[in-house]
């Protein structure tokens, strides 16, 4: 949730004619990581909840793509991206090993 806060902050700044682009873009993967994360924790089932993880960790590598993206073209510094990309990391390695914390229960 946290990343996704501050994934819409960064973009608040972006110019209008993005706002069908990249800001879209970026809110978009933002949201998704949590929400898939929650979405797979509902159901309830070991093995779905993996498929979740594994979908928000696609969006999250989607949002850091997105974020180098921004910064190569100029829509924001590099400044302003590395705290998001810093957060994206840990976020990577805390659903890593999650993801690895639920296959040793399946197995």
């Amino acid at each position: 949730m946290n990343l996704a806060e501050s994934a819409y902050t960064l973009t608040k700044c972006y110019p209008k004619d993005e706002l069908f682009g990249m800001t879209s873009q970026i809110r978009r993967a933002a949201a998704s990581i949590p929400a898939n994360i929650a979405e797979g924790w509902a159901r309830r089932s070991t093995k779905e909840f993996q498929q979740f993880l594994r979908i928000a960790n696609g969006s999250l590598r989607e949002l850091e793509t997105h974020l180098l993206l921004s910064q190569r073209v100029g829509l924001c510094t590099t400044e302003a991206v590395q705290p998001l990309l810093t957060e994206a990391t840990i976020l990577g390695k805390q659903m890593l090993a999650l993801h690895r914390s639920l296959l040793r229960k399946t197995n």
